[in-house]
């Protein structure tokens, strides 16, 4: 009976065969894996966080160049502008002075009329009336004069000189301002080619020391999209050039609008009233124009007018603005009448005086208050890519009506890889060897490697260089270069960006992934 008894005690009490440690070791293998993953996963993290911000920064600040170049171009055409204005001004005053000389010549037909109006009523009365000595007096004041507007004339053609030298300067400092923008044009795009000049290789340094440079062909579309946004600048995908006198025309528009006041109407209404007079002429001209026939008779100037502007011919001095204005000249004029009645006679004569500057050495009417030449080259004289030194260029946008070309605004690419896998296990010792690969064997399935460090990752970035007006409408205002509200900031890509740029980088795969649809770009 107390068989069965032990043997079921020795059942109970039979010793372990060790199968807890065999699934604690494979538990301990498995966890090891994981935290080795772990640590690889949290690194290859942090290198792409870091890759992606470098891009972000590299791209952004590219931008950021290239807005500030764009600025300056506003800021620069205003200073072109500006030369023009200062160049109608200049004509102004020396249009405003000769009409002096103009003015006694005119005189002087008065009162040459006047004689022989006289000397007509002397024949009448068979020379025995007071009109012979009369006629006589008229002539005498007629030559007074002509003598005084010669004089006159004289005076202006001692400023004939300073007038060419301060035109001369106005027209090189036009050339220089354009040289200086070709300049920070050529070092912009050079900074958005490579990813590194001017201080763009700085932002490797502090960020990302292990990332690759930017992909030049990258490098390449961003320096397209910057010439893109200048008009008459080489350019793929875009629009096209206008053409030379296009861009004259724009130029010469905001020139002819910014003028003074003085400069572009200096008009006087009225005719004789001594209010009416060009207040701009020297009250000791009126105090001698009355003074020469002396208190006798009645002097009436009409109300005179002159102006000045940038135009296609002198011509047109004096009408409205044309549509067709290239600027290829800087003109004024200054006309109106005057009317002398003395003693027994009256006349009416007209005066004006006009002065104008181009490539041919300008010219001046009338004759007697001018010498030598007035040149002035033109506005936008030449195309942009050969004008170097000369031909008074300057920047104009480009404009674009494709809102998938986002109006001609320019965009910015970056591109960027970098190796995530360490190569020294005493510094990473997750990566477990210098390959940074596991080999398993389990049984009839067979072999297999685990890859336990990433070997390399690409981040790419694009920013968008706009255009917007402080102000709530400030946005409405269409983007140019006559007003520095450039700005930049990162930009979300479209398929056909993320496609170009990956295309260029020469990541087929990741070019085929970004027309998926749901991938997130």
């Amino acid at each position: 009976m107390r068989l069965p008894v032990l043997l079921l005690s020795r059942t109970r009490r039979r010793p372990q065969r060790g199968q807890a440690i065999v699934l604690g070791s494979l538990s301990f293998l498995v966890l090891a894996l994981m935290v080795t993953l772990s640590f690889n996963l949290s690194h290859a993290l942090r290198q792409k966080m870091t890759l992606q911000q470098h891009s972000d920064t590299l791209s952004y600040s590219m931008a950021v160049l290239e807005a500030r170049a764009l600025n300056y171009y506003a800021v620069s055409n205003r200073a072109i502008a500006s030369s023009y204005v200062a160049m109608n001004s200049l004509h102004a005053y020396m249009s405003a002075a000769s009409i002096t000389g103009q003015m006694m010549r005119a005189s002087s037909k008065n009162f040459q009329m006047i004689a022989i109006q006289e000397m007509a009523l002397c024949i009448a009365c068979y020379f025995m009336c007071d009109h012979c000595e009369h006629a006589a007096e008229a002539f005498k004041i007629s030559q007074d004069f002509n003598k005084s507007g010669q004089d006159y004339d004289d005076k202006v053609q001692g400023f004939e000189s300073n007038f060419n030298t301060a035109m001369e300067g106005l027209d090189l400092m036009v050339d220089n301002i354009h040289t200086a923008q070709k300049e920070v044009h050529e070092k912009t795009l050079q900074a958005v080619k490579d990813g590194r000049s001017h201080g763009l290789s700085q932002l490797k340094e502090y960020t990302a020391p292990n990332a690759s440079e930017l992909v030049s062909a990258v490098g390449s579309i961003n320096a397209n999209e910057f010439n893109c946004a200048v008009d008459g600048m080489e350019c793929q995908g875009s629009v096209g050039n206008s053409s030379p006198e296009a861009r004259a025309k724009v130029m010469t528009e905001v020139a002819n609008a910014t003028r003074a006041k003085w400069a572009a109407n200096r008009e006087t209404g009225g005719f004789g009233s001594p209010t009416n007079l060009p207040k701009y002429l020297n009250s000791q001209f009126f105090q001698e124009l009355d003074d020469i026939p002396g208190n006798e008779g009645q002097r009436l100037v009409s109300g005179t007018r002159g102006t000045a502007k940038t135009v296609k011919d002198e011509g047109d001095v004096s009408g409205g603005q044309s549509s067709d204005n290239t600027g290829a000249k800087v003109a004024a004029q200054d006309e109106g009448r005057i009317f002398h009645q003395w003693k027994d006679g009256a006349w009416l004569s007209s005066f004006k005086s006009r002065v104008w500057s181009d490539e041919g050495g300008g010219g001046h009417e009338g004759d007697g208050a001018h010498s030598g030449q007035h040149r002035f080259e033109g506005v936008n004289a030449r195309a942009l890519t050969s004008c170097a030194g000369s031909g008074n260029c300057f920047m104009k946008f480009r404009a674009n009506p494709d809102p998938k070309r986002d109006w001609g605004q320019p965009r910015v690419y970056s591109y960027l890889s970098m190796r995530f896998r360490v190569g020294d296990t005493k510094r990473a010792p997750w990566e477990l060897n210098s390959s940074a690969q596991v080999r398993f064997t389990h049984g009839q399935q067979g072999e297999g490697n685990l890859t336990v460090a990433a070997t390399e990752g690409a981040a790419m970035s694009k920013s968008l260089v706009y255009y917007h007006r402080f102000g709530n409408l400030g946005w409405k205002e269409a983007p140019n270069l006559f007003a520095p509200y450039w700005r930049a900031k990162l930009h979300p890509f479209t398929k056909g960006d993320a496609q170009s740029v990956l295309d260029a980088a020469g990541n087929s795969e990741g070019s085929q992934m970004s027309q998926v649809d749901g991938v997130a770009l």
